[in-house]
């Protein structure tokens, strides 16, 4: 096949029922969500791969058990739209959902302004829009297979909004720790470790020391001894502050600007203080991975070494995806 040869492509054709409206309405939405384009009435193309298979896949079995029918199969186009056309139907649909978020966030960044009376909750409701649009930018990324060129302008857009917002988080975090004064200290929390302590453990063995040592210890007012760092406790040196968990006290005040860590402070935020503030797809199944740590894991050391693993995938998981 030459570089000139006309490209497969994945079709699905379907029939479903005029009645009830609410399958035709549901179907439509699940194309949207995947991606597929419509190049005639209820017939649909996406380029092919495995995952296109299996969500074009799925989408047929949902119609066929909606009492509808349908086919999935490769094809080339000949005569009529060209490889080009088909194209151009993709990045036009891409196109119009980057304006939107391009629209959302221009928005915001006009009437963004600092709260005069709570700065800090001004600053953590613009960290959580800045997030939720970009989740929106993902998800459209990840179905945009041909590249429109509108997805440049929004991701420069949504940097200069993060920056922003996160420029006043910043002026209002504590002064930054210097990383060689944390060195060589025993870290003590509370025994039980969950989601929260093992988190802080992860970032102190992972941005602060390697050779870190923990210290678990009961509930009950707990003295420090010399070069000791108490967290996530009673009067710890790093604990909750408002409604932030110890993890996100923690990175602002370090001052660490890594952008996957923003997600991963969402995620142990949400399981933490159960607030789904955030809403993150994969707090749930991460937690479900937590809990099962804890139910099968009773010895705090194990549990911290093991769930350090968890969290270093996690971290892995955002610092892998562009704009986590």
């Amino acid at each position: 096949m030459t570089s000139n040869d006309p490209l497969k492509w994945l079709l699905l054709i379907h029939q479903i029922p005029p009645n009830p409206n609410a399958l035709r309405v549901k179907i439509w939405r699940r194309l949207q969500q995947v991606g597929a384009v419509a190049i005639k009435q209820s017939v649909y193309a996406m380029p092919i791969s495995d995952q296109s298979r299996e969500d074009l896949s799925w989408i047929l079995k949902e119609i066929i058990a909606g009492g509808g029918d349908g086919s999935i199969l490769e094809a080339r186009f000949l005569e009529g739209l060209s490889d080009k056309q088909v194209i151009s139907l993709f990045q036009g649909a891409r196109k119009s959902d980057y304006e939107k978020i391009i629209q959302d966030a221009n928005q915001l960044l006009a009437g963004w302004s600092p709260g005069d009376n709570n700065p800090r909750d001004s600053a953590v409701k613009g960290s959580a829009q800045v997030t939720k649009l970009r989740r929106r930018l993902d998800e459209v990324r990840n179905i945009d297979f041909y590249q429109a060129t509108e997805l440049g302008t929004a991701e420069i857009l949504l940097n200069n909004l993060a920056a922003q917002v996160a420029g006043e988080a910043s002026a209002l975090s504590a002064v930054k720790e210097g990383f060689d004064t944390l060195k060589g200290k025993t870290w003590v929390t509370r025994k039980n470790l969950f989601v929260d302590r093992i988190a802080c453990g992860w970032l102190i063995r992972r941005f602060v020391d390697k050779s870190a040592v923990f210290k678990f210890v009961g509930s009950v007012p707990y003295a420090p001894e010399p070069g000791e760092i108490r967290f996530d406790m009673f009067d710890g040196d790093y604990t909750h502050e408002g409604d932030r968990c110890t993890f996100e006290v923690m990175i602002g005040r370090m001052g660490l600007e890594d952008r996957a860590l923003l997600p991963v402070s969402e995620v142990v935020h949400d399981i933490d203080l159960k607030d789904a503030k955030f809403g993150r797809s994969e707090t749930d199944g991460f937690y479900a991975l937590l809990a099962g740590l804890v139910a099968s894991q009773a010895d705090d050391d194990r549990r911290m070494r093991e769930g350090l693993g968890l969290f270093e995938n996690l971290y892995a998981f955002y610092k892998g995806r562009k704009g986590a």
